[in-house]
């Protein structure tokens, strides 16, 4: 069965950095029960061989388990955490340029119909046969290090090409598409994480990202599900967790550093993100054993 040999693979190689001998290979397995942790979701595909994950983007949930995988089209601020241990999976990290070199090479009527709309950043769907069957020979590779460099690139093409194919093919797609409004609203989504710490205008970063007011209002929504600022403030909020772990006694300092005028707003926004107060959080960040994750 397909997905018994993806566990085995999987096993064989995974590491605690979660890297691979391949670039832009990833193997994510977890032994024991995790709380929910913030992170960023990067561009990526995700496929769960065992187990099963929940992620939260604003206000959407997303599940997946054992079988199906996630795509994320945008590198947004998610909170996630496994459902159901041991778990083990693999993910490919998505680059625009291959997407975009095989939407090139594509014969017309090689690709499905587009889907109406600005499709969200995030979306899980069942892996095919030949999808599973494409990243069992992938990692197979791993075992022949001599291979990597001619065979590697090719079965990352065939994997790219049945997710353009397939049911998020839409949303790969537009990774590809330099001009898609998935690429516009990813255009201010690396503008406000660069800029995260200043105030700013929406009409200002509709501008930069090459729509009219109305049309990034209802795009960005769409892709993230959350307003501009929203999304700052997740950003913001992320940035202080990782600034406090190195600075706790620094609170107001932090508080200032991302952005927030207000120490007592900083306070409740924390509070409301993390489930403690700065202060607090900050202890425990500070005594937690070395390496261990922020949850």
């Amino acid at each position: 069965m397909a997905l018994d040999e993806l566990r085995a693979l999987l096993a064989r190689h995974a590491r605690p950095d979660q890297t691979t001998a391949i670039d832009d290979v990833l193997i994510s397995a977890v032994e024991q029960p995790e709380p929910p942790s913030s992170s960023t979701s990067g561009t990526v595909l995700a496929l769960i061989a065992r187990g099963a994950k929940r992620l939260a983007l604003g206000d959407r949930v997303y599940e997946y388990r054992a079988g199906q995988y996630l795509i994320a089209s945008v590198d947004l601020p998610v909170t996630g955490h496994f459902t159901e241990v041991p778990a083990i999976g693999f993910g490919l990290i998505l680059r625009p340029r291959m997407i975009a070199e095989l939407l090139l090479e594509a014969a017309p009527g090689d690709l499905p119909p587009a889907a109406g709309g600005t499709p969200p950043a995030l979306a899980v769907s069942t892996a095919s046969g030949d999808l599973l069957d494409a990243v069992i020979r992938l990692l197979r590779l791993l075992d022949h290090p001599r291979d990597h460099a001619v065979l590697a690139p090719m079965l990352k093409r065939e994997i790219l090409w049945r997710l353009i194919t397939g049911d998020q093919g839409s949303v790969v797609r537009q990774l590809g598409l330099a001009d898609s409004s998935l690429t516009h609203v990813a255009r201010a989504v690396g503008w406000i994480r660069d800029h995260y710490s200043q105030a700013f205008r929406v009409e200002e970063v509709a501008q930069l990202s090459g729509m009219s007011v109305s049309a990034f209002y209802r795009n960005f929504q769409a892709v993230t599900a959350m307003s501009p600022i929203q999304f700052q403030k997740q950003i913001r909020l992320q940035q202080a967790r990782l600034l406090l772990a190195t600075h706790p006694n620094d609170v107001a300092g932090v508080s200032h550093r991302v952005g927030y005028d207000s120490p007592s707003q900083f306070s409740r926004e924390y509070r409301r993100q993390f489930g403690a107060p700065p202060s607090q959080d900050a202890t425990r960040l500070r005594d937690r054993p070395p390496g261990a994750a922020l949850v």
